[in-house]
């Protein structure tokens, strides 16, 4: 087959999606009016993986895999913009807090009760004329790390930033079957 630029500008009929037309939102009850900043101040983040387990099955020295019946899905991490009411930040550790205090190791939240904790976002997709293409719904989300905020004398030109990444239960593309 020679190559031919036209097979792949037919293809590309949208002109491919974009990774910066997204937008991210998330709610717990520790964020209280931070989370009105958060599709704002979200500069990154990401569409985590889900893993299928694979089940090897041997015969005669010879091995295949089978699909197995377990799912994973990796943390999910978010890149925040921090601005100087440090209001995101300030909702994310005390999110935080509630699961488990600095210093006593106590928690705010019956941890018995993950809806006390654990909550959903969604990331939307865009396209470049500002359509939904998709829309991802993580559920039983809550942070494992907040990140740190990097400090330089030599960086005055720079915003700060975060990175907080979170555990999460499952996600699902909306308006797609669940089962």
């Amino acid at each position: 087959m020679a190559f031919d630029i036209n097979e792949i500008r037919g293809q590309l009929q949208g002109g491919g999606a974009r990774p910066s037309l997204f937008q991210v939102q998330f709610n717990h009850p520790s964020m209280g009016d931070g989370v009105f900043k958060v599709p704002f101040m979200t500069k990154a983040a990401s569409l985590p993986a889900s893993t299928i387990g694979a089940i090897p099955v041997s015969y005669f020295g010879r091995q295949i895999k089978v699909a197995g019946t377990s799912r994973t899905y990796e943390n999910w991490s978010v890149t925040v913009i921090n601005d100087e009411d440090f209001r995101v930040r300030k909702a994310l550790e005390a999110w935080s807090r509630q699961m488990n205090t600095y210093v006593g190791n106590l928690r705010g939240y019956n941890t018995s009760a993950p809806a006390e904790y654990k909550s959903r976002a969604q990331v939307q997709q865009f396209s470049q004329t500002g359509e939904v293409l998709r829309t991802y719904i993580f559920e039983g989300l809550f942070p494992v790390n907040v990140g740190p905020i990097e400090l330089n004398w030599e960086n005055g030109d720079a915003i700060e930033e975060f990175t907080v990444e979170f555990s999460l239960d499952w996600w699902e593309v909306a308006g797609e079957p669940v089962r």
